[in-house]
Order: C-alpha cells, then sequence, then structure tokens
C-alpha cells in the first residue's frame, strides 16, 4: 500500500503540480512578507496591467511600420522557378515551335524593381510612420499614467480606510470604558438605569461601525489587488507611512502648472505627432500628381527537353538533348528597362484623396486643440481642488479641536450626572463624525496635491509627506 501511495505520488504530472503549487505559494508569501510601498504598487502594475501590455503591443507593431517603410527605399528583388509539362499540339516556348508529344521545360527567372522618383510618396510615409510610432509610445506612457494615477488613489483610500477603522476602534474602546464606569454609577445609584442602556445602545453602534470599516478596507484592498492583476485573497501587506499635512505648502501659480504640463504630458504630445502624421499623408497624396519613374531588371534562362544537340535530322546529334549546363549558358537573357508613369486624369481620385487629407488635418489639428483645452481645464480643476481641500483640511481641523474640548466636558458632566446619555451620545458621534471627516479631508488633499505633482512631471511617491 505504501509503495502504491509513492508511485501515484512520484508521477510527473503530480511532481509538476506541486512545484506549481509551492511557487505560487512562494509568490504569495513574498507580496505578504514585503511591505509594498505606493512606488513598488505602480511598478508592479506597470508591469502586469493587461491594458499596457496590450498599448506595448500596439507600440511595438507601430514600430515595425516604421522599420517598414524605411526598407521600401531599397530595391526589391524576387526570383521564380517553374517547370511544365505539355501534351498534345503546343508551341514549346524554348524553341517557339509547335510540337506534338510529351515535354518538359524550366524556366527560371531573377527580377529587381526600384522606383527612383515617385513623388517623394515613401520618403513621406516613412516621416508618417515614424509619427504614428512616437503617437503609439505616448499613449502608452498615457496608459501607464493614468494607472499609476489609479494605484495612488486606490493606495491612499487603502491608508484612509486604516485610520478609519484605527479610529473607530479607539471609539468603541472609549465607549466600552464609559460603559464600565456608568454601571459603576447605576450601581451606585448615582444614575438611573436607562443611561446605561443609552450608552450601551451607543457601543453596539460603534461595534457596526467597526464592521463596516473592515468591510470597506477590505473592499479598498480588493480593487488595489485587481489593478494590479493578482487573484483576490492573496496576501498583500502595503507601507503605511505616517504623512504630515503642509498646512502651508508652495504650490506653483495655474499658467506655471499649465506651461509644464504641456511640455510633460504624453496625450500632448500623442496628439502632436497625430497632426504631423496627417501632414505627412497629405504630402503623400499630393505627391500622386507628380510622375513616377522607374527602373526594372531582369535575368532568366530556360530549359526544354526540346533543344536538341543539331538541328539537322540527318545529323547523329539530333536526337540527343542539349545538356542542362549547356541551355543554362545559351539561353540566358537579361533586360533593363525604365518606366515613366505621367498621371493625367483619374477619376479625380487624386483630388479627392488630397480633399480628404487636408480635412483630416484640420481634425487633427481641432483634436490637439480639444487635447490642450483638457489639460487646461483639468489643471485648473487639480488646482481648485487642492485649495479648496486645503481649505476644508483646516477647517475640519479646527472643528476637531472645539467638538474634543466639547465633548471632554460632556463627558465630564455625564459622569458625574449633568448631562444624560442621550446629551453624551449626540456629542460622541459629532465627535466621532468631526473625526472621520478630518480623516477624509487629509487624504483627499494629499491626492490632489500628488496630482498636482503629476502634472509638473513629478513621480508619485509618499516620501516628500512623511514625518
Amino acid at each position: 500500500m505504501k509503495k502504491m501511495k509513492l508511485a501515484y505520488i512520484m508521477r510527473p504530472e503530480n511532481v509538476l503540480a506541486a512545484m506549481i503549487g509551492v511557487l505560487l505559494l512562494m509568490s504569495g508569501g513574498l507580496l505578504a512578507q514585503k511591505r509594498m510601498t505606493l512606488e513598488d504598487c505602480i511598478n508592479y502594475a506597470l508591469e502586469h496591467n493587461i491594458r499596457i501590455k496590450q498599448a506595448k503591443l500596439d507600440v511595438e507593431a507601430a514600430d515595425i511600420s516604421s522599420t517598414e517603410s524605411r526598407l521600401s527605399l531599397l530595391p526589391s528583388l524576387n526570383g521564380s522557378v517553374s517547370h511544365s509539362f505539355g501534351w498534345g499540339r503546343s508551341v514549346d516556348m524554348a524553341t517557339y515551335q509547335y510540337v506534338d508529344k510529351q515535354t518538359q521545360s524550366s524556366y527560371f527567372n531573377l527580377g529587381s524593381d526600384v522606383t527612383l522618383f515617385g513623388g517623394l510618396q515613401k520618403q513621406e510615409a516613412i516621416k508618417q510612420r515614424r509619427a504614428d510610432y512616437l503617437a503609439a509610445k505616448y499613449g502608452h506612457d498615457k496608459m501607464q499614467n493614468d494607472i499609476a494615477l489609479t494605484v495612488a488613489s486606490y493606495y491612499l483610500q487603502i491608508l484612509f480606510n486604516r485610520e478609519l477603522l484605527a479610529n473607530a476602534r479607539a471609539q468603541a474602546e472609549v465607549t466600552r470604558q464609559q460603559i464600565e464606569r456608568t454601571q459603576r454609577l447605576v450601581e451606585a445609584g448615582t444614575l438611573a438605569r436607562g443611561a446605561l442602556l443609552e450608552v450601551q445602545a451607543q457601543g453596539a453602534n460603534e461595534e457596526v461601525a467597526i464592521v463596516q470599516a473592515e468591510n470597506q478596507l477590505n473592499l479598498a484592498y480588493l480593487d488595489l489587488l485587481q489593478l494590479l492583476e493578482i487573484e483576490a485573497g492573496t496576501p498583500i501587506e502595503i507601507d503605511v507611512p505616517s504623512l504630515k499635512v503642509e498646512t502651508s505648502p508652495e504650490i506653483l501659480p495655474i499658467q506655471m502648472i499649465f506651461n509644464k504640463a504641456l511640455d510633460v504630458m504624453p496625450e500632448i504630445k500623442a496628439a502632436e505627432m497625430r497632426l504631423k502624421s496627417t501632414k505627412h499623408s497629405m504630402n503623400m497624396a499630393k505627391g500622386n500628381r507628380y510622375p513616377s519613374l522607374g527602373l526594372s531588371a531582369s535575368l532568366g534562362t530556360n530549359y526544354s527537353d526540346q533543344i536538341r544537340l543539331s538541328n539537322n535530322p540527318m545529323d547523329p546529334d539530333y536526337n540527343k538533348i542539349k545538356a542542362f549546363e549547356d541551355q543554362w549558358k545559351d539561353n540566358r537573357s537579361a533586360t533593363l528597362s525604365l518606366r515613366l508613369s505621367v498621371p493625367i486624369f483619374n477619376g479625380y481620385q487624386i483630388s479627392s484623396y488630397i480633399g480628404r487629407s487636408k480635412i483630416n488635418v484640420l481634425n487633427a489639428d481641432y483634436n490637439l486643440q480639444l487635447s490642450q483645452n483638457t489639460l487646461r481645464k483639468s489643471v485648473e480643476a487639480a488646482y481648485a481642488d487642492a485649495m479648496a481641500a486645503l481649505s476644508t483640511f483646516k477647517a475640519r481641523e479646527k472643528s476637531l479641536v472645539s467638538l474634543r474640548e466639547s465633548f471632554n466636558y460632556t463627558e465630564q458632566r455625564f459622569n458625574v450626572g449633568m448631562v444624560n446619555a442621550v446629551d453624551y451620545n449626540i456629542a460622541k458621534n459629532q465627535l466621532n463624525r468631526a473625526e472621520s471627516e478630518l480623516l477624509s479631508s487629509k487624504y483627499d488633499y494629499i491626492f490632489k496635491l500628488k496630482i498636482l505633482d503629476f502634472y509638473l512631471g513629478r513621480s508619485l511617491t509618499l516620501a516628500d509627506l512623511q514625518e
């Protein structure tokens, strides 16, 4: 029985499955062991995100097209070989004589073709493909920026939910201690039993708040895992830095931020490259109006079983077929030709092509203006959001200080029976809400600052905000 179990375990497929399982456990363990910083999460997402991989494939395809356009300037060179069998009366293409029997013949050809002048269309195509490649590359960079911003948003959401959960647990602990004090006061006859029931109800509500905060934290982790293309449930631990909020930040004026964004944002560069591409396409269309000049060259030979050593029927060599090597040499032929094509009338096709190309140029120019306007509006909105978030944070910070003092005073009065449990719970809920709102405004302000850094071309990091 033991031998049968050992044989089953040692099967190749079972060993391979076990190795894969170990590797998966090791990879999950590595994610769990290492505390991933914001930069780690962004780099991981950029490496594993499927949409970024697809965008990279688009860049590679555009690069292939660009290389192809450059090589199109070189002459073409093609060879061909054919062997034919004939039955009945036909013309032998080797001897150009009619024969009425089975024949065999072979043909060999090597040809080359090059465009000497074609209205500079190939040169414009090279420039167009180069612009298309750069547009694809900048589109890939734009997608990376979008993913990085989303990762930063999810990362900060996790930090926010962690602090929210910690705050909910701290408030529940305060209430638990208050329940114990209230119970002692009720037993001593200082407070009515109704006060204890009210505080216990408050404690139950705060236990529910803890569960809700835990759920929100789990959902925030799930969002990050899905963005990183990591299976749900994989253990992961992120770095939790202690972040400070700069209440007097040095923020550049809007116009300076916008001017910098115009230089560094890939969506603007991609729109510029698309405009260049349409201009080169228009030049290609105009090139159809020019004559084209080409050069062709070919070298060929043939072999036929109808070519004899002698054409004299009285000659003994008449029935002997000329050797393949001799026919290869004797039947060789070479041609060199120039061709000139002048467009005269083509059913208005060239003019239509040029007209559509001009429209594409205007449309691409409008798209560039739209991209610039969208960027300007985004910068203006980000700047206004950052200023508003800062003001909100300062206001809520002051409000929390006041509410803490008010709650401490209410709690002291409640402990001596001067305030009922309802008023105590109201003050407690106000303090909880104020603390949650301050946390929300804190991380909202941090994220808005990071967006401004993003428009300035700076890397997304929390190192500059750590205490």
